[in-house]
């Protein structure tokens, strides 16, 4: 008796949980989630991070918000299969387990990994100032990843070098910050309140990406940047009828999905509110596939 209630509870936990049911076979192009939440503390969501995996390795990450690291694990992610670390902007929530992924990460990868961030404005430091302010040698908040950023390996800690890029949030055309090895990731600047925030987007193997990142939804050049992407994943952030400064309306993100033309809709970066009426607000605007992320699910790109 004691046993059937006790695998009862683990099957209970195990629906509830998509962290623990979730798992990655997906085709030659998969894009997984680590981190399905925003900032608010959640059960079963991390915060804000993505997998792009191609021939079912980890090739761009985009977002490494609290939890994510965690979900790397799980999801089996290999740093030396890294192409390239996007970081939407610098809020905590979208790079907060930044750290934990690169400390140590010299003994698990070599070559140097490129790194692409946000210009700077009022509200942040542009992203070579933010990681100078973190891992300087001398005056950083973690002194012990100095190598990351230059200092000579076993002096001050550990860690992989970077190959850091900024793009101009301001800048009205898409910037190309990775053309190699049969991929293109292009990035684009897009309203978060006064937050400089950055879009990206990831075309491979004749297939397309967009990772829209939190955003207001009032710059027009983003329904082109997301023209005919196979998947666009938008952040559903807040309940349906409300307004917020940062963060887009359900009606909004399926107004620019529809706009977009793209072949499916990821909603992610889940609020703590009822899903159910946020959907449907959505679907006055959006007619095509949709799914409602979760941590570790993996999607097929097609």
């Amino acid at each position: 008796m004691k046993r059937s209630a006790t695998l009862a509870m683990l099957g209970l936990l195990l629906s509830q949980s998509p962290a623990l049911a979730q798992s990655c076979d997906a085709g030659s192009v998969a894009v997984q989630i680590l981190g399905s939440g925003g900032p608010a503390i959640n059960r079963f969501r991390s915060s804000t991070s993505y997998l792009l995996r191609v021939d079912n390795q980890s090739r761009v990450l985009i977002d490494m918000g609290g939890g994510a690291f965690g979900r790397f694990g799980q999801a089996d992610g290999k740093l030396a299969d890294l192409a390239m670390v996007g970081i939407s902007h610098l809020h905590p929530d979208h790079v907060s387990d930044l750290p934990a992924l690169l400390w140590l990460s010299h003994q698990s990868r070599k070559e140097p990994l490129p790194i692409v961030g946000p210009s700077g404005n009022d509200a942040a430091p542009d992203f070579q100032a933010f990681l100078s302010r973190l891992f300087d040698e001398k005056a950083g908040a973690f002194q012990v990843l100095g190598p990351v950023l230059g200092a000579k390996q076993g002096t001050s800690g550990g860690g992989v070098p970077l190959k850091v890029s900024v793009v101009d949030v301001a800048k009205a055309q898409a910037t190309t910050v990775f053309d190699a090895e049969g991929m293109t990731v292009t990035a684009l600047g897009i309203p978060h309140g006064p937050m400089a925030t950055l879009a990206f987007r990831v075309t491979t193997k004749g297939v397309s990406v967009v990772f829209s990142s939190d955003q207001t939804g009032t710059n027009p050049s983003f329904v082109e940047f997301a023209k005919g992407a196979n998947v666009l994943i938008m952040h559903l952030a807040i309940p349906a009828g409300a307004k917020n400064p940062l963060h887009a309306a359900p009606e909004v993100v399926g107004r620019i999905a529809q706009e977009a033309g793209v072949g499916h809709l990821i909603v992610s970066h889940v609020g703590p509110f009822n899903l159910e009426p946020a959907i449907a607000e959505l679907k006055t605007r959006y007619s095509g596939p949709l799914t409602v992320g979760a941590d570790l699910q993996c999607t097929a790109v097609k």
